[in-house]
C-alpha cells in the first residue's frame, strides 16, 4: 500500500495494492501488520457501516473526550470526504483537507484522533465504512458546523442543498467548539 501525506499531520490518503483482471478485483483493505510497518498500530474497536443517497452531508462528527480514530473508505457510490484540525496547539488547528473516496478509486483515508470529520455523498446509494480506535459515546460526541466560513470547506454541492440531520445543522462554529490540547 501507499501512504500519501496531507495538509494536516498524521491525516494519511491510502491507496491499496489492487489486483484486479477480467474477473473483479482483490485487494486487503485491512491488514495489522502491513499497516504497523508503515506506523499505523491500530486496535480497532468498532466497524461502522452507513449508506446514504446523493446530496447526503454527515459532519462534521468528533467526541471529546474519547476521541475515535477512523480507518474510512467507499465500498460503493462516492464521497467527497472532509477533515478538519481540532487540536488547538497543532500549527493546523482549524485548516481542513478533502479528498475524493470512492468504489472505483479505492481510496481510504486514515482520520486521527483529534479531527472532526465529514462527508459529501455524490452518488446515490453509497455505502460508506469505518473502523474506529474507539468505541462511539453519544455523551461526548460534538458537531462542528459544516459550512462554518471560518474553516472554509469547499464542498462539491454543484448548486444542491445538502441533506443534514437536526445534529447537523445545529453543530458549533470553531469559536464555540469544543478542542483537544
Amino acid at each position: 500500500m501507499e501512504l500519501i501525506e496531507t495538509a494536516i499531520p498524521g491525516v494519511l490518503i491510502i491507496e491499496p495494492k489492487v489486483f484486479g483482471d477480467e474477473r473483479g478485483f482483490f485487494m486487503e483493505s485491512w491488514n495489522a501488520h502491513a499497516f504497523k510497518e508503515a506506523g499505523l498500530n491500530l486496535d480497532f474497536v468498532q466497524d461502522n457501516h452507513s449508506r446514504s443517497s446523493r446530496g447526503v452531508l454527515r459532519g462534521m462528527h468528533y467526541q471529546q473526550p474519547g476521541p475515535q480514530g477512523k480507518l474510512v473508505r467507499v465500498t460503493a457510490g462516492a464521497v467527497f470526504d472532509a477533515v478538519v484540525d481540532l487540536r488547538a496547539s497543532s500549527p493546523t488547528f482549524g485548516t481542513w483537507v478533502g479528498v475524493e473516496l470512492s468504489a472505483a478509486n479505492k481510496r481510504m483515508l486514515w482520520v486521527p484522533q483529534g479531527m472532526a470529520h465529514g462527508f459529501l455523498c455524490l452518488e446515490d446509494g453509497t455505502d460508506f465504512l469505518y473502523k474506529c480506535v474507539g468505541y462511539y459515546d453519544p455523551a461526548n460526541e460534538h458537531s462542528l458546523l459544516w459550512n462554518d466560513p471560518a474553516v472554509g470547506i469547499e464542498w462539491p454541492l454543484n448548486g444542491i442543498e445538502p441533506q443534514l440531520s437536526a445534529k447537523d445543522m445545529a453543530g458549533k462554529p470553531l469559536s464555540a467548539a469544543v478542542t483537544f490540547p
